[in-house]
Order: structure tokens, then C-alpha cells, then sequence
């Protein structure tokens, strides 16, 4: 495997580490924030103000790298923030530090991806694109089983000389793989400098992609107007078993199932990606895409039947974990094949910027024709703005 050089296997490793260290604080920050008495919609402005930071910074990072030529200290300077800013939940006693702490990781998050990935796209032969991302996502997705899973294992284990120790005790450890996740990108990752590009301005170097390269984003960004976030999911879940199983009961079985669409997700990534290789990256990704519209489809068919069998329940979570394995597979592999290696840090940067805001747009249309109308109504409408933006992909060039 020619493909699998130093450079894949040390990014694969850096994002495995770091998704088992922030992934690890996820899953018991919401414990936590309860044990000192912070609110539900105190978490949702914090989410909601992270995940709006990291994507209005993933494209003047990935801008701002074409300009120098240099990408790797920038990743590297992502990469510790976000391993090591959510340890200082250890000494907060309300949410302003927990918010500071989001926002830092999240800053620093915004500012790796993109430019990982055009790192990960000049380190790999075009042919392998495919099978480099879909393995690169599958280690990144095996951190994300492996940390919720020692964080519970963690809060089982911990003394309790009081509700919110383990906790602390918890977002101290995650230090650990934060760590080794920057020095796996010091030390492993090897970046030859590139040549700078011409001295454009943002909004000049976003405008001058290649047309191609627009229209396949404009699919993607229709298909995010509808990928809500897997947290919908499980409330679904969550809402569908209560009343058979009660509420902590249900609660416990919908986590489970967040953990199999990850293992799933986990599984897909590779395969998705090596078939790829073999046809058409484009037309697979649309493939996706229409597999993410019957997960939508078939969340609201859960709500329309009244259905409460986890075996059920739990085929739709397996649908969510082939989709987003194949979504992210192909979207990160397509864009180098589209653009020049000296645009292509604008070019995933904007990438990053879209699927942010279809992020933000996708959940909260789901969320507010849910409370307004019906969960059934939502889904459908989440479903049918993913079937579109598949129609679009299907149509581009191969990629």
C-alpha cells in the first residue's frame, strides 16, 4: 500500500488521539454542567457559539495558509488548542469558563480542519484520495467510540468526595490524548512548503475557484440545509422508547445507539472510499447523500407509525452511521481533484464554512418544525433538502 506513507498514518493517529480526548469530555459534560447547577439552554448557547466560531475560521485559515505556503504549524497550533483548552472545565465553577474553554477548542478546531485535509490530499497519490480519507475518517471515528466509552468507564470508577469531582478528575485526562495528538503532528507529519500564492484578497481567492468546484459545493451546501445533527437522532430515540421503558432507561438505550451509528460510521468510511477510487467519487457521494435522505425518511415513518422496537430504532442508526461514513469519506477526497494544490486551502476552508452553516441551518429547521408542527414534518423536510442536494452531486464531474 504505497498510499499509506508516513504523513497518512501520522494524521490518522493525530485525529484519532484527539477525538478520544474531546469526545471522552462530551459525553460527561452535560453531567457535568448539572452537578454545578448550569441549565440546558446555558449548554445550548455554548454548542450552538463553539460550532459557530469553528466554522466562520475554517476558511481565513485555509485562506490564510494558500498565502504562506505553509499549512503544518498552523494544524499543530489547532491541534493543542483543541487538546488541551477543555481541561480547564477541571477548575470551573459556573458556565463562563466552560464557554471560554469550548470557544478556545472549537477555535482551534476550526482552524486544523481544513488545512489537514489539503495536507492529507498533497501527501497522497490522486488515485488513493478516496481510500486515504476513508481510512483517515474511519481512525477519526474510532476515537469518537473509544472516548465516550473511557469517560463513562472513568465516572464508574472515580471516588465521589463530592457530584462533580469525577468530572473534574475526567476533563483533566483527556489532557493525555490531547497531547499525544499534537505531538503525533510534530513529530510524524512531515510538510514540504508549497508555493505561496498570489497576495488575493479573501473574497477575490473564493470567487476565482474553478466553476466546477462551485456548483459540486452548491450540492453539498443544499444536502447540509438537511443534515441535522445526530443529537436529534437521539432525542428521537429517546422520545420514541420513553413511554415503554421510562425515561432513564430509554435515555441509556438512545446513547447506545449513538454509539452504534459511530461504530458504523467507523466500519463505512474506508470501504466507501477504496470504491471510490475504482468509480466515481461524485456519483458515490450522491449514493450517500440519498442514503442520508432515507434516514430522514425513515426518522419520520419511526414518528408517523408510533414505533418503539429498538430493533427498529436501531436500523435507522445504522442508515445515519453509513451516510455520514460515506459523506465524509468522499467530501473531504473530491476538492483536491477539483482545485490547484495552491487554492485548495481556501478551497476546503470554504468547504468547512458551508457545511457549518448548513450545520446550523439543517438542525434548526429540524429542530423548530418539530416543536411548531411535527417531528414527522421535520424529518420529511430534512429529507427532502438532502435528496436535492444528491440530485445536484450526481450531475459533477468525477472528482
Amino acid at each position: 500500500m504505497g498510499w499509506l506513507n508516513r504523513n497518512v498514518a501520522g494524521m490518522t493517529l493525530t485525529s484519532f488521539c484527539a477525538d478520544v480526548g474531546y469526545e471522552m469530555v462530551g459525553a460527561v459534560l452535560p453531567g457535568f454542567l448539572s452537578s454545578i447547577g448550569v441549565s440546558a439552554a446555558a449548554l445550548g448557547w455554548i454548542e450552538g457559539a463553539a460550532d459557530g466560531l469553528s466554522s466562520f475560521v475554517k476558511l481565513a485559515a485555509g485562506w490564510l495558509s494558500d498565502r504562506v505556503g505553509r499549512r503544518k504549524p498552523i494544524v499543530a497550533l489547532g491541534y493543542f488548542l483543541s487538546g488541551t483548552a477543555l481541561s480547564v472545565f477541571a477548575v470551573a465553577a459556573s458556565w463562563p469558563l466552560v464557554l471560554a474553554g469550548r470557544l478556545v477548542a472549537w477555535f482551534g478546531k476550526g482552524i486544523r480542519g481544513p488545512l489537514r485535509d489539503a495536507m492529507l490530499a498533497e501527501s497522497t497519490p490522486p488515485e488513493a484520495r478516496g481510500r486515504v480519507f476513508g481510512m483517515h475518517r474511519a481512525g477519526d471515528t474510532a476515537g469518537a467510540v473509544v472516548g465516550p466509552l473511557l469517560g463513562v468507564w472513568l465516572l464508574s470508577r472515580l471516588p465521589r468526595p463530592n457530584p462533580s469531582a469525577p468530572f473534574r478528575t475526567i476533563f483533566l485526562v483527556s489532557l493525555i490524548p490531547g497531547l499525544i495528538a499534537f505531538a503525533s503532528m510534530v513529530f510524524l507529519v512531515v510538510e514540504r512548503p508549497g508555493q505561496a500564492a498570489r497576495r488575493r484578497k479573501l473574497w477575490t481567492s473564493v470567487r476565482e475557484l474553478p466553476r466546477p468546484y462551485q456548483r459540486f459545493l452548491a450540492g453539498v451546501g443544499v444536502f447540509g440545509a438537511g443534515d441535522f445533527a445526530p443529537t436529534l437522532l437521539v432525542l428521537a430515540a429517546a422520545q420514541l422508547l420513553t413511554p415503554t421503558l421510562g425515561v432513564v432507561r430509554a435515555g441509556e438505550i438512545a446513547a447506545l445507539l449513538y454509539m452504534l451509528r459511530n461504530l458504523v460510521y467507523a466500519a463505512v468510511s474506508y470501504p466507501a472510499g477504496a470504491l471510490a477510487d475504482r468509480v466515481s467519487r461524485t456519483k458515490v457521494l450522491a449514493a450517500g447523500y440519498a442514503l442520508g435522505a432515507l434516514t430522514a425518511a425513515a426518522a419520520a415513518a419511526l414518528f408517523a407509525w408510533h414505533v418503539t422496537a429498538v430493533g427498529t430504532i436501531a436500523a435507522v442508526f445504522v442508515l445515519a452511521g453509513a451516510y455520514i461514513g460515506v459523506e465524509d469519506a468522499l467530501e473531504g477526497a473530491i476538492p483536491a481533484g477539483m482545485v490547484a494544490a495552491e487554492e485548495r486551502g481556501t478551497a476546503y476552508g470554504l468547504m468547512g464554512a458551508v457545511n457549518g452553516v448548513g450545520d446550523l441551518v439543517a438542525s434548526a429547521l429540524v429542530g423548530t418544525l418539530w416543536s411548531a408542527v411535527s417531528p414527522v414534518v421535520a424529518f420529511a423536510s430534512a429529507g427532502s433538502l438532502m435528496l436535492a442536494g444528491a440530485l445536484l452531486v450526481v450531475r459533477q464531474p468525477k472528482g
